[in-house]
């Protein structure tokens, strides 16, 4: 009897999220002009309710094709785990763009190049790819998105070959970020929640700057992200893994974003630190753990930096000052909280503001830098 009893209990919660989704998409609340006019909070909640239907069934192929994540040495599971969770996320994505926007040139490029990116993370998380191709495939992801005119306008016009400087630094920016938030998918749920807390402040500074598509589009990645969440994010072990196709397409999404946006009309500066405070955490990670390799002699060249893996980054650091995973992911989420308000204080800052701001978020990310120094020398649990 218990037997049959099991079949309809697992089937009827995945028909309830189906028919959430099918509400959702039917829900006819926008005009001719929709994509200037969509509420935040529908677009959060339609990605959020097709990330919640997708990554249930995302985790029985992956378990049916054996895509897992096993333990080893270097990482935090002691359980093999359900991998390609980022096609879930990348999905709920697509499905909530795809049914409300008008795309516009710039949104095509991100959308392809994010398309790249995912398609290599899953290549990626079934054959492990060599590091310096997946570098590859990430710098032809960020091309192909320069060529949809997504280019970052640094550079002034009178430094000699100001545009091609223009698209290496763009170039940079996509393979930086894509693969800082990568490198910090190591602990459950701190991928994920950081797209979501960077993806509401980017909200919140495109609202500020009167850019509501942009607005609207990060909803739509923090929805995907928040549906997510509950299977990796829990009491007990996560149910699946993001895997790479997640958190890089998590992070090229996201400097995507940075890149679309004109955050400070006239002026330059406060239009680049917005972007490098709302994803000050992992640039910061990024940065110091590869200045840190190099100066304790553990990388010697690019080819070395590029395959090597081992446990310095910031949450491993937190961990190994005694706290719990979820008390390093917590944290972590608070600093990036933290440096994500002093990017929207930037706005209408005065210049005597807004170096309070910049000194307040360096003392921030000093604090972290001398806590991972004191994690460093702790011996490992």
């Amino acid at each position: 009897m218990q037997a049959g009893l099991t079949a309809p209990a697992t089937i009827i919660p995945h028909l309830a999220r189906l028919a959430l989704v099918g509400l959702l998409l039917l829900t006819p609340i926008w005009g001719r002009d929709h994509a200037a006019r969509l509420p935040w909070l529908y677009l959060v909640v339609l990605a959020f309710a097709v990330a919640l239907f997708a990554a249930p069934l995302v985790r029985a192929l992956a378990l049916r094709c054996g895509v897992l994540d096993m333990p080893a040495a270097r990482k935090v599971h002691d359980v093999a785990t359900p991998l390609l969770g980022g096609a879930a996320v990348y999905g709920a994505f697509a499905v909530t763009v795809l049914s409300n926007f008008d795309f516009s040139l710039q949104l095509k490029g991100v959308a392809v190049g994010a398309t790249l990116v995912v398609a290599i993370g899953i290549l990626d998380d079934i054959t492990d790819l060599r590091a310096s191709l997946k570098l590859l495939g990430h710098v032809g992801a960020a091309v192909t998105a320069i060529a949809y005119g997504v280019v970052l306008n640094i550079a002034p016009y009178w430094v000699p070959g100001f545009a091609w400087l223009n698209v290496g630094l763009t170039i940079l920016w996509f393979v930086t970020v894509t693969n800082a938030i990568q490198f910090l998918d190591g602990m459950d749920g701190l991928a994920t929640g950081l797209g979501i807390i960077a993806g509401i402040f980017f909200s919140i500074a495109a609202l500020q700057t009167e850019q509501r598509y942009l607005m609207y589009l990060s909803a739509a990645l923090v929805g995907a992200c928040l549906g997510f969440l509950p299977y990796n994010f829990r009491p007990g072990r996560a149910q699946i893994f993001l895997g790479d196709s997640g958190a890089t397409f998590i992070g090229f999404t996201l400097a995507g974003l940075a890149v679309m946006g004109e955050w400070a009309e006239g002026d330059p500066l406060i239009a680049l630190l917005t972007p490098l405070l709302i994803l000050g955490v992992p640039l910061f990670d990024i940065g110091f753990v590869g200045v840190a390799r190099i100066v304790t002699g553990k990388v010697h060249s690019l080819p070395e930096w590029l395959a090597y893996t081992g446990r310095d980054h910031i949450h491993h650091r937190f961990e190994q000052l005694g706290l719990t995973r979820k008390q390093s992911v917590l944290l972590i989420f608070f600093l990036a909280a933290t440096l994500g308000l002093s990017a929207i204080l930037l706005k209408d800052a005065t210049p005597h503001e807004a170096v309070l701001v910049l000194v307040q978020a360096a003392c921030v990310l000093a604090i972290v830098a001398v806590l991972e120094g004191v994690g460093r020398w702790r011996p490992r649990p």
